[in-house]
């Protein structure tokens, strides 16, 4: 039961971050000029058509980390143990998609190509970190009103 929950976790942790990072880069209607939802037909005209404006990666990492957080979050939220460690395999995954598009397609920035390994693996940490404080408080809290409401015996 365990490994089907936790498949599910990483598989929607997966499609937040990419639902995320493709939002993000949606935002400047200059950047994606095709009309359908075709991003992976499109993505080397795309790259080639962007490769000189620097705001195009930027825009892609600070999304990128967006999402591998959120993603993060979403997977630690679902998994039942060793959340912080599913979380960075959030960032993982995302780092290797990251890095098959950049042998794939060579027109990334240097500055790009540097910056995703330091993006994508702090940032899940950070997810999976905000989920395992979270649920910390509340377990805590409910031991103090376990504590609270139970009356003394006399």
């Amino acid at each position: 039961m365990n490994f089907c929950r936790n498949t599910i976790g990483v598989l929607a942790g997966l499609a937040v971050a990419a639902l995320i990072i493709t939002l993000g880069i949606k935002i400047d209607s200059t950047w994606v000029t095709y009309k359908q939802f075709a991003p992976f037909d499109h993505w080397e005209a795309l790259l080639r058509s962007v490769q000189h404006k620097d705001s195009f990666f930027i825009a892609l990492l600070f999304f990128g980390g967006l999402g591998v957080t959120f993603g993060g979050v979403v997977t630690a939220i679902i998994v039942k143990y060793a959340k912080v460690a599913y979380a960075i395999l959030i960032g993982f995954i995302m780092l290797f998609i990251a890095m098959l598009d950049i042998i794939i397609y060579p027109y990334h920035p240097v500055f790009y190509k540097i910056s995703i390994f330091l993006i994508f693996f702090p940032f899940s940490w950070i997810g999976g970190k905000i989920t395992e404080v979270i649920y910390e408080r509340r377990k805590k809290r409910e031991k103090q009103l376990q504590l609270k409401n139970k009356k003394p015996q006399v």
